[in-house]
């Protein structure tokens, strides 16, 4: 939990010829991201004041007073908007910030090394876990339930998982000639 700051969003483009922005929230609740402002870029040197105007497919129609039209606003698409930890709410035991995740070991029940937490994902249903695999560079997918996941200490830096048949490769057995 050393990060400083978290992502809170995404600026995925211009909207309409103004200078508008689409804005992809992060937040549990989307317009929330309006009140952490100002956010920053990824480096922590630019500052954004973000004005939220209304809800659009798939996010916000949103406003940076520096951005006038539509060139400027598609020179941002892609910046992702980070706000100060100390901002953001406190998180019932049983949550977690994508952010604080990431890079933890991986452990099965039997504290065998599975590998280390790589991304966060979540394509509409539950989170997903990208675990790349100790010593190798392949990486699989752990849902990132209760079931699966019965453990996050990030005191200690770890999770403990109980991963679904099959989301685990196995070793193919070597072909006899």
């Amino acid at each position: 939990m050393s990060n400083e700051r978290i992502c809170v969003g995404v600026i995925s483009g211009s909207y309409g010829v103004t200078g508008e922005l689409r804005i992809k929230s992060f937040c549990a609740i989307p317009e929330d991201i309006e009140s952490y402002s100002p956010l920053t870029d990824e480096t922590g040197e630019r500052d954004y004041a973000l004005a939220i105007l209304r809800p659009i497919k798939n996010g916000y129609a949103g406003r940076l007073p520096e951005i006038s039209n539509k060139e400027d606003a598609d020179a941002l698409r892609g910046t992702k908007l980070f706000a100060r930890r100390e901002q953001l709410p406190s998180l019932p035991d049983d949550e977690f910030y994508h952010a604080d995740l990431i890079g933890l070991e991986v452990y099965d029940t039997g504290g065998v090394l599975l590998g280390r937490v790589k991304t966060v994902q979540n394509h509409g249903a539950d989170d997903l876990l990208e675990l790349q695999l100790s010593g190798s560079s392949t990486t699989t997918f752990l849902p990132f339930t209760k079931a699966a996941v019965p453990t996050v200490d990030l005191a200690s830096g770890r999770i403990v998982a109980d991963p679904p048949e099959g989301v685990l490769p196995t070793s193919k057995p070597a072909a006899n000639s």
